[in-house]
C-alpha cells in the first residue's frame, strides 16, 4: 500500500500579493498605496499540495529551493500544512523564486523572479517516491523546462507503479506552448488541469468546449477552469458541466490550484466525474475568501457541502 496518497513536483515560492491597484500600475518613480498587501506561500504546485493536504490527503512535494531565507520560509510553510518536505532539495548557489501579484479588479499581473524553477529537473523526483504514491501532480510546466523534459519518463515510471498523474501547464511566459513536449506527456497524464485560455492556447480550438474535447482525444481527461462560467470537462467522449459556487472573492491567487487538489481528492476518493468536478468547483471558490492562494482553503466537509448546495440549486442530485 503507498505510502503518500499524492506526490506533487514543482514549482514553490513566497508570493508577494498586493492590491487592489486603483488604477493602471505608474512607473516614474511613483509610489502608488494600496489597501492590502500580504507574504504568503506561492507556487501552482505548493498551493495545489497544501489544498490537498487540508482536504485530508497525505502528501509529498518535490522541487528545488534555494539556500536563503525565502527558501526557508516555504518550507516552513509547506510543513506547517501537513506536507512531506524530505523531497524539496535545497540549491546551494540559485535564490528561491520569487512572485508579486499585483491584482487590479477581477484581473492581477504576476512578476517571477525564476531562481531555482530552470535548474529543477527529473532528478530531483526520488524513484522511490514514484513507487510510493497514488497520484502524481505537476505544475508550471512552461516555467521547468527541464523538469518538462523529464516529465513524461517520471509520469511513465508512476503509472507502472499504478499510479495516475494530472498536470496544470499554467500560463507559456514565452507563448510557445510548446506542441513536441506536451505530445510526449499527454499521453502519460490522466487528467489535464487547463484553465480557458490555456486550454485555447495548447488546443487552438476557439471556446472552452472545443479545446476540452480536442485535448481529450489526445489522452486524458480534460478538466477545464473558467471562472465565473464554472467549470467543464470532457473524456473523449461526453461534455461534463458544473456551474461556479457563489461567493463573494476576497483574492483569486491560486484558486485554480486549489480546484487541481479538489479534483484530485475526489477522484481518489472514488468520486465520479460529475461529482468530481463539482466538488473541485467549490474548492477553488472557497479558496477565493481570504487573501492569499492558501489561508482560505477548504476542509473537504466543506468543500463537499458547497458542492451539494449548488448541485441542488441548479436541479441535479449531489454526487
Amino acid at each position: 500500500m503507498p505510502h503518500f496518497d499524492l506526490l506533487v513536483v514543482g514549482d514553490a515560492n513566497p508570493d508577494v500579493v498586493l492590491g487592489p491597484l486603483p488604477g493602471p500600475l505608474a512607473f516614474g518613480q511613483r509610489e502608488q498605496l494600496v489597501p492590502t498587501g500580504l507574504l504568503t506561500l506561492g507556487g501552482s504546485a505548493a498551493i495545489m499540495a497544501c489544498g490537498a493536504a487540508r482536504l485530508g490527503l497525505k502528501v509529498a512535494f518535490a522541487g528545488r529551493i534555494g539556500d536563503d531565507d525565502t527558501g526557508a520560509y516555504v518550507r516552513t510553510a509547506l510543513e506547517s500544512r501537513g506536507v512531506d518536505t524530505r523531497a524539496l532539495r535545497t540549491d546551494p548557489e540559485l535564490a528561491t523564486p520569487l512572485t508579486a501579484v499585483l491584482n487590479r479588479g477581477a484581473d492581477r499581473a504576476i512578476l517571477t523572479a525564476p531562481g531555482t524553477l530552470a535548474a529543477t529537473t527529473g532528478d530531483d523526483v526520488p524513484e522511490a517516491l514514484l513507487a510510493d504514491c497514488r497520484h502524481v501532480h505537476a505544475a508550471s510546466y512552461f516555467l521547468m523546462p527541464a523538469l518538462a523534459r523529464a516529465l513524461p519518463a517520471l509520469f511513465a515510471a508512476a503509472r507502472a507503479h499504478g499510479a495516475t498523474t494530472s498536470l496544470d501547464t499554467n500560463d507559456d511566459p514565452a507563448g510557445k506552448w510548446d506542441p513536441a513536449g506536451l505530445a510526449a506527456v499527454l499521453p502519460v497524464t490522466d487528467v489535464l488541469l487547463p484553465n480557458a485560455q490555456e486550454a485555447r492556447a495548447l488546443s487552438g480550438a476557439g471556446t472552452p468546449a472545443e479545446a476540452a474535447a480536442r485535448l481529450a482525444a489526445r489522452g486524458p481527461l480534460v478538466v477545464v477552469k473558467d471562472g465565473a462560467a464554472g467549470a467543464l470537462a470532457h473524456d473523449g467522449r461526453d461534455l461534463l458541466r458544473t456551474p461556479a459556487v457563489p461567493v463573494v472573492p476576497l483574492d483569486t491567487v491560486g484558486a485554480g490550484d486549489s480546484f487541481d487538489a479538489g479534483m484530485v481528492a475526489a477522484l481518489l476518493a472514488g468520486l465520479p466525474p460529475a461529482g468530481a468536478l463539482s466538488l473541485a468547483a467549490a474548492c477553488g471558490a472557497l479558496s477565493t475568501r481570504a487573501h492569499g492562494g492558501t489561508p482560505a482553503q477548504p476542509t473537504w466537509d466543506e468543500a463537499l457541502a458547497a458542492a451539494s448546495r449548488t448541485d441542488e440549486n441548479h436541479g441535479k442530485s449531489p454526487s
